[in-house]
């Protein structure tokens, strides 16, 4: 292909600033302020956020996933357990977490462990989901090899049949959720001249969090 030039594609940023005075001393309560924020102003899929994983020699690999919960110990999201991510994790339990909500010129980078949740909170969960979701659930061998789009719906058909008349669709022991417990989360703030504030926590501190600001 021809080179395709985006030399000139520029956005100026002009963002309120993030200030160690005006951020919170927990950054759990802190990526809470800023989520509430994304959910107000309607941005799309506030929830959204990239899930980077690698091999055990260090070969990357990153996909957007769906946040569905924030605890004392971390970030959740649900997914396949024998899926590319699945694997990796499975094999390598240091991942990381981007969120980007442009509307707003902010982005929070998470770095940590990640290790599987408990088999009832997979259920709990698993049972509050569309039933369309929870037939995608079991219908899915995610990222293993499709022949044509056709088996995928021929499969779900069979299952809309057989679970026709009811609600107790069985979660798969192949799905469910997983944990990130953090030791590093930054938090950015677009500025003008690409002078972009940038807070970051990490673990260790008196509090049990230490606050740094990072050249842009």
């Amino acid at each position: 292909m021809e080179s395709l030039s985006l030399e000139d594609l520029r956005q100026e940023y002009g963002g309120e600033a993030l200030n160690e005075a005006n951020c919170e001393t927990n950054p759990f309560d802190q990526f809470a302020k800023w989520m509430i924020e994304a959910q107000n102003i309607e941005t799309k899929e506030p929830t959204a956020m990239t899930l980077s994983t690698a091999t055990p020699d260090g070969r990357p690999s990153a996909r957007v996933v769906l946040l569905k919960e924030v605890t004392e110990n971390g970030f959740v999201f649900y997914t396949n357990y024998r899926s590319r991510k699945g694997r990796e994790i499975a094999e390598n339990p240091h991942v990381a977490l981007t969120f980007y909500w442009p509307e707003l010129e902010r982005q929070v980078r998470v770095e940590g462990r990640i290790a599987p949740i408990s088999q009832e909170k997979s259920e709990a969960y698993f049972r509050k989901r569309p039933r369309g979701s929870r037939l995608g659930a079991i219908v899915s061998n995610q990222s293993e090899v499709l022949p044509s789009r056709a088996v995928l719906e021929a499969k779900l058909s069979e299952l809309q049949e057989k679970f026709a008349d009811t609600d107790d669709i069985p979660r798969p022991e192949s799905w469910g959720g997983y944990s990130v417990t953090p030791q590093v989360i930054e938090f950015w703030q677009g500025r003008r001249n690409r002078l972009h504030d940038r807070l970051v926590y990490e673990t260790g501190g008196p509090s049990g969090w230490t606050i740094k600001r990072l050249s842009p």
